[in-house]
């Protein structure tokens, strides 16, 4: 195999080539703009067995049912059966012993006319590693970048021929099948952040390895490792939900022993009344380079204990604010030590043009706080004898510093005073 990456135009048409792939299209949402490289570079008689496009709602129902929504996994999957059983029921007898069959379908909220609509969708294929073989999905979501309907049309034919044939060529580890969708610069336009494999040929792959090198891969900002069996994009476990994120962090990597984010959920929900949403607790941990953490051993450390995990690309916390908020406008809770308090203070913030002051403006945006949480005077003399922030003064009770009772260097001493009296930074007790 060349070491250069094809192009979408030369995948496209390895794939038309192939006397021993056949199959059909399903797109809705977004044209029919992976269906249309295959049609436009020639020899599509060797691939295209159909293409549709149903893109009324009534007609829609009568292929695949009713009663998802239309853009869903659940919507995508109705797609794929369909198609899947249509396609052996015409073809398996006359072209089976030959054909590895395969059946792509997507369902896209492009951008709509007046541009209010979140633009995203779910992309698929069911395919045969051989003749006659069983079959293997490979489902994802995206998100897209682009800013007009076309450019957004023109991505997801890129994305989706990238699948098709990495699909059939490239899917000896889950690293070359995810180097197969990145190849192109196009991908900056586009986000997978939730992927889901099924079949005997993707048995050696681990889930959470996959949701993983979404976002070490660059092909997301950040996925979400829910606790338990139930899975899906950001977009839907975040949806409308009251939020506390517990970033675990070099400076207290600790933190989840100590019970804080349980802490936090209960006087979230204590704050915002009985009648509000339940709030998602999330384990923040940063996948950037160089990684505070040993990432694999506390995930597994954070699976054990059947916590939720966020897991982004950055570390900077003003950075998860703004992640969050594209999908809740309902409250968020960071639910802090105070060795990460006094970190945020303590950072350069040289990426930011307004340096710390624009950091703590895109934190404390749109109804989010900061509970933290009191630390013994002990552990807060070793960081700050081992930290550049040696010069804050405290007092202490009964053998505990809280966040009122700190005192940063001068001139920080004002803005720190008017973060805690408007309570941004909300000072939590001592446990019981």
């Amino acid at each position: 195999m060349s070491s250069t990456p094809l192009d979408t135009h030369q995948k496209a048409l390895a794939i038309n080539l192939d006397q021993t792939i056949f199959g059909s299209f399903a797109e809705i949402g977004a044209g029919q703009e992976v269906a249309r490289w295959f049609l436009q570079v020639g020899a599509a008689s060797g691939t295209v067995a159909k293409t549709v496009s149903a893109y009324d709602k009534e007609v829609s129902d009568d292929l695949y049912g009713s009663g998802t929504r239309y853009v869903s996994m659940q919507r995508l999957e109705s797609m794929l059966d369909c198609e899947w059983n249509q396609l052996l029921a015409q073809l398996r007898e006359s072209r089976g012993p030959t054909t590895r069959f395969f059946s792509f379908a997507d369902t896209i909220s492009a951008r709509n006319f007046a541009g209010t609509n979140e633009c995203h969708g779910w992309m698929g294929i069911r395919f045969q590693d051989r003749p006659g073989g069983d079959p293997h999905d490979v489902f994802m979501h995206v998100n897209l970048r682009d800013t007009s309907n076309l450019a957004q049309q023109e991505v997801v034919g890129i994305l989706g021929v990238g699948l098709i044939y990495a699909a059939f060529h490239q899917r000896e580890t889950q690293e070359s099948f995810l180097r197969a969708l990145r190849e192109h610069r196009n991908m900056q336009r586009v986000e997978i952040d939730f992927m889901e494999v099924r079949g005997p040929a993707f048995e050696s792959w681990n889930s959470r390895g996959l949701l993983l090198a979404l976002v070490q891969q660059g092909l997301a900002e950040a996925i979400v490792l829910p606790a338990g069996s139930r899975s899906g994009p950001p977009s839907e476990i975040l949806r409308k939900r009251p939020i506390v994120l517990a970033p675990l962090t070099v400076e207290d990597p600790q933190l989840i022993h100590s019970g804080i984010l349980s802490r936090a959920m209960n006087a979230l929900t204590a704050e915002a009344g009985e009648a509000a949403r339940e709030p998602l607790g999330l384990v923040a941990v940063s996948a950037a380079p160089p990684e505070p953490l040993e990432l694999s051993r506390s995930l597994e450390l954070l699976h054990n204990l059947g916590a939720d995990v966020l897991v982004s690309s950055y570390s900077e916390f003003y950075r998860m604010t703004s992640f969050v908020n594209r999908y809740t406008q309902a409250p968020v809770r960071f639910a802090l030590g105070l060795p990460a308090l006094i970190h945020i203070f303590s950072e350069a913030h040289g990426q930011l043009e307004g340096r710390l002051l624009e950091g703590l403006s895109r934190l404390f945006t749109q109804n989010v706080r900061a509970y933290v949480f009191p630390l013994a005077v002990a552990a807060l003399k070793d960081l700050l004898n081992s930290t550049l922030a040696p010069a804050w003064q405290w007092e202490a009770t009964d053998g505990w510093v809280s966040a009122d009772q700190l005192q940063p260097p001068p001139p920080l001493g004002h803005l720190y005073a008017y973060l805690i009296a408007s309570r941004f930074i909300v000072p939590m007790p001592p446990a019981s």
